[in-house]
Formats: C-alpha cells, sequence, structure tokens
C-alpha cells in the first residue's frame, strides 16, 4: 500500500513507535527512525526492518526537545529519502507529581517534547508534503488529550495541546491532499509503562500480575493493554485512501477509557 513511500517516526527505537514504524515498513514504506538508546542496537534494528521488510531504513539522533535539531531531522530524512510523505510525531516522556510540586524544568522539558517537537516537525515537513500533493500528519496523543489525571499535569497539558494543533493543521490542510490525525492510546503495554508496574508492585509489596491489573482497573474497562502492534495498524489505516477524509479525528485506542 505504500510502496516507494517514507515515513519519519519520532521516538521510534522502542515501544508504540517502534510498532508504528513496523507496521509502515510492513506496508512497503521506507523509515527513518528517531529516538536514543544504545547505537549498536539502534544499528542492529536498521538493519533488522530493512532485511525483514525490503525498504530502506535510516536513523537520526535528533533531540525532540530542540527546534533545531527537530528541523534538521525533517531536511536530512529529505536529502536521503527524496521527500517526505509520512510523519509520526509519537515521542514522548513523562513525569509525575502533584502541581505544586512539579519541577519547573520537567513541565518546560515535557512540553517541548511532547508537543512543541510536533510543531516544529509538522511546520517543516509541510512545504515538502505541499510541493509532493500528498501526506499524511499523525500525532500520537493519548486517552490524557481528551481527558485528565491526577499528578500528571505537564502530560496532560501537554497531549490536550497536540489535539488540538492536529484540529488545527487537519483544517489548514483541509483542501489538500494532506491529513492530520491523532491517535489516542491508553494504556500501552511498553517498557515504559512495564516499569511503572514493576515500581508500584515493589512500592505496594505486591506480585506483578496484581499490580498489572490494579494499574488497568483504574482506568481500562477492558482489563487488557493495547499492543503497539495495534497502534502501528491504526497508524497504517490512517495512511489509507480509505482514510482520506478523517482530518482532525482524535482516535481512542483505550479499551474503552474515555467512554466512561
Amino acid at each position: 500500500m505504500l510502496n516507494g513511500k517514507t515515513a519519519i517516526v519520532t521516538g521510534s527505537t522502542s515501544g508504540i513507535g517502534l510498532g508504528i514504524a513496523r507496521a509502515l515498513a510492513q506496508q512497503g514504506c521506507n523509515i527513518l527512525l528517531n529516538g536514543f538508546g544504545d547505537r549498536a542496537a539502534i544499528d542492529a534494528l536498521t538493519a533488522q526492518l530493512a532485511a525483514e521488510f525490503g525498504v530502506d531504513v535510516a536513523y537520526s539522533p535528533a533531540d525532540m526537545s530542540l527546534p533545531e535539531q527537530v528541523s534538521a531531522m525533517i531536511e536530512q530524512g529529505v536529502q536521503r529519502f527524496g521527500a517526505i510523505d509520512i510523519l509520526v510525531n509519537n515521542a514522548g516522556i513523562q513525569h509525575t507529581a502533584p502541581v505544586e510540586e512539579f519541577p519547573r524544568e520537567k513541565w518546560e522539558q515535557i512540553l517541548a517534547i511532547n508537543l512543541s517537537s510536533a510543531f516544529y516537525a509538522i511546520q517543516a515537513v509541510l512545504p515538502h508534503m505541499r510541493r509532493r500533493g500528498w501526506g499524511r500528519i499523525i500525532n500520537i496523543a493519548s486517552a490524557h488529550g481528551l481527558v485528565a489525571s491526577t499528578h500528571k499535569a505537564a502530560y496532560v497539558a501537554a497531549k490536550h495541546g497536540l489535539v488540538g494543533l492536529t484540529k488545527v493543521v487537519a483544517l489548514e490542510t483541509a483542501p489538500s491532499a494532506i491529513t492530520c490525525n491523532a491517535i489516542c492510546p491508553g494504556w500501552v503495554l511498553t517498557p515504559l509503562v512495564q516499569k511503572q508496574i514493576d515500581d508500584a508492585a515493589a512500592r505496594d509489596g505486591i506480585p506483578i500480575d496484581q499490580a498489572r491489573m490494579k494499574l488497568l482497573a483504574e482506568k481500562q474497562p477492558s482489563l487488557d493493554f493495547a499492543t503497539p502492534e495495534q497502534i502501528g495498524s491504526v497508524a497504517a489505516f490512517l495512511c489509507s485512501t480509505a482514510a482520506d477524509q478523517i482530518r482532525g479525528a482524535s482516535i481512542s485506542v483505550d479499551g474503552g477509557w474515555t467512554a466512561q
């Protein structure tokens, strides 16, 4: 479906981002990975994806908290592949604390990586998409882009902002063949979430399985995690012709979290 097209997926060396990169590569899309991690492991991942799916895979170490590096990542992709057809803004971090105790530097960092990086990437990629006359922009927001939880002021603010940014870009590109949508996952079993489960089990002195069920029961009525592969499949669908008139949408993949 996506043969000959190229996607940049930020925060794609693991977790949801990697699930999306794999799903797009499976459809024949060339991939520019981005994220932190051991460089040898990232090089091995790049080679593995290229061999498995028969696509061209490159890597950018751009720091998503730095606007000039975000712009440089887009230009790297254009130089390497000739065009960027799909942009998936997935990079994100988390910190939890009550508002009055929330470290200012964490607030700034979360807003920079979870929201501002998406703006800078979209700003840089849109001229290329307009010249090509086609594009897909997918912002990975969150259930927390639609509802709130305590102790997550920066994350909730950033993800709500990302949903709003999605709508603005969708309206500004509406007369074209460029679409912009958001995916709003609930709990997805990634290494980051597994760490939260492990920490909760240690803190409360309970088994891992009990901590996992407690986490799900608080928010996710299905009592089951979404998977990176499922999020990847939704992203691939949004790149299809079936999604040509899906614009400015926030698609929940949250086990019923936001239906409550």
